[in-house]
C-alpha cells in the first residue's frame, strides 16, 4: 500500500511538472498591498491548443497506418 501512495505522488508530481514545462500552467509571485503571495494559474488556451495538435497527430498516424494497411494487402 505504501508503494502504491508513493507511485501517485511521483505521478501527480510528474503531471504538474509536464504541466509547466508544457506551459499549461504559470508560476506567479508577488503581493497586494505589501503581503507576500504566490499563485498559479491555467492557461486552458494553451491546453485546448496542445490538445487539437495532439488528435490531429493521432488522425494522420490512424491513417497512415490504413494506408499501409491496404497497400500491404494482395
Amino acid at each position: 500500500m505504501k508503494r502504491l501512495l508513493i507511485v501517485l505522488v511521483l505521478l501527480a508530481v510528474a503531471g504538474v511538472g509536464l504541466a509547466f514545462y508544457l506551459g499549461w500552467l504559470h508560476f506567479s509571485a508577488g503581493g497586494q498591498d505589501g503581503n507576500p503571495g504566490a499563485a498559479i494559474s491555467v492557461d486552458k488556451d494553451k491546453f485546448q491548443e496542445d490538445k487539437e495538435k495532439v488528435k490531429d497527430k493521432l488522425q494522420n498516424m490512424e491513417d497512415k497506418a490504413k494506408d499501409k494497411q491496404a497497400s500491404a494487402k494482395p
